[in-house]
């Protein structure tokens, strides 16, 4: 997807371009108090539906509040 919109871009004129990436940014509010716990149900809630490992790299942190 990005390289498809890098080109586009640089077809519309639109020079000096470099990586172009495109993604999505999945908020979640758990109710967990141990963080590592939070972690291993993130990670495997990525795996299961979040992120399609096969063709996406995912990351994620976590913010108490």
């Amino acid at each position: 997807q990005g390289l498809t919109i890098k080109h586009a871009l640089e077809s519309l004129g639109y020079e000096k371009l470099g990586e172009v990436r495109i993604g999505k940014l999945i908020t979640l509010k758990l109710d967990m108090k141990d963080k590592k716990a939070a972690e291993g149900r993130i990670d495997e809630m990525c795996k299961k539906l979040l992120a399609n490992p096969i063709i996406e790299d995912y990351k994620f942190s976590i913010k108490e509040v």
